[in-house]
């Protein structure tokens, strides 16, 4: 009987790593799909994404729990409501900045962005929620900071775009921790208090020519049909990962992505990748090294004391 449970383990434990590697990958290689919607605009991807994010999100949902459930626990207390309300703000902020970084051919500081954003997300932590962070992490945190000094120096400018991209998903986390739902599930809520608005703009602009339909072909708007899938398949492969992999294997998994994203930029993109970019990746590659090494510690003492009060 243990070994058929243990063999039944190693199965799910394979599955969340297949579903978490697929997440990651299509996660890296999504810029490819935004730059292949061109000469859609990034304003009319954003109105289409958000509708049928909505669309396929409540299909989900009515699907799991029935049409007449559907948003009973959207409406279930008032501080679930506010944290679901908010949460679309930020999250759409996050996509929309997103696109039009993909786009206006900035993949290379959408991928620092994501590098970033663990280490963002350890400051809430420590700022929101009091959770404690070693030295290691600390001096991650150091590393980051250090990176974005070159490229204030380097450039003469703020990495905008890397720095919003961070800290909108990490406000995003911070309010998704209060709220504790299946994950296509929250992302309707999240969006359909906007959905109207933004499909009450893509027919207007539909209708007065100014949409997608006249902006490209054919093929490009049924490629364009697939923004809600694009988004939606890897949370679901996330969502699906978390419930069968440790936490800790997640996290580690989640630099893949910007990685790829960042290779996509510099080979395939051709975005100039300097010796300035170079000494702040390298620098933020080191606190991530760091942070990784934190973390390691701080999963040997979790099951340490797991052990411990067994």
């Amino acid at each position: 009987m243990t070994d058929i449970k243990e063999k039944e383990g190693r199965t799910l434990y394979e599955q969340g790593i297949i579903a978490i590697l697929g997440c990651e990958m299509l996660w890296g290689v999504l810029p490819i799909y935004w730059k292949t919607l061109e000469p859609i605009s990034s304003f009319m991807i954003i109105l289409y994404r958000v509708v049928l994010i909505a669309l396929l999100c409540y299909i989900v949902t009515a699907v799991r729990l029935g049409v007449k459930n559907v948003f009973q626990p959207m409406f279930a207390n008032r501080r679930a409501f506010i944290a679901f309300v908010f949460a679309g703000m930020i999250i759409t902020f996050n996509w929309s900045l997103y696109i039009w970084a993909v786009n206006a051919n900035y993949v290379i500081q959408t991928a620092m962005g994501y590098y970033l954003e663990p280490l963002v997300i350890c400051i809430f932590g420590i700022l929101i929620f009091k959770e404690k962070a070693n030295v290691w992490k600390k001096i991650a945190l150091g590393f980051a900071m250090a990176g974005i000094i070159i490229m204030i120096i380097g450039y003469k400018e703020f990495p905008s775009i890397a720095v919003g991209l961070a800290f909108s998903f990490a406000i995003y986390a911070a309010i998704k921790k209060t709220v504790l739902i299946h994950p296509l599930q929250s992302m309707l809520y999240e969006v359909i208090l906007i959905a109207p608005f933004f499909l009450a703009a893509v027919l207007y602009y539909e209708i007065h020519g100014m949409g997608a339909l006249s902006q490209a072909t054919t093929l490009k708007y049924v490629l364009l049909m697939f923004a809600g899938v694009c988004t939606c398949a890897p949370l679901g492969l996330f969502s699906f990962a978390a419930n069968k992999v440790p936490l800790f294997t997640v996290g580690m998994l989640s630099y893949i992505s910007p990685t790829i994203s960042l290779i996509l930029g510099v080979y395939m993109f051709n975005e100039p990748f300097n010796a300035i970019k170079l000494a702040a990746f390298a620098i933020i590659w080191v606190g991530l090294a760091f942070f990784t090494h934190g973390e390691i510690l701080d999963n040997r003492r979790d099951k340490r004391l797991d052990r411990e009060s067994d």
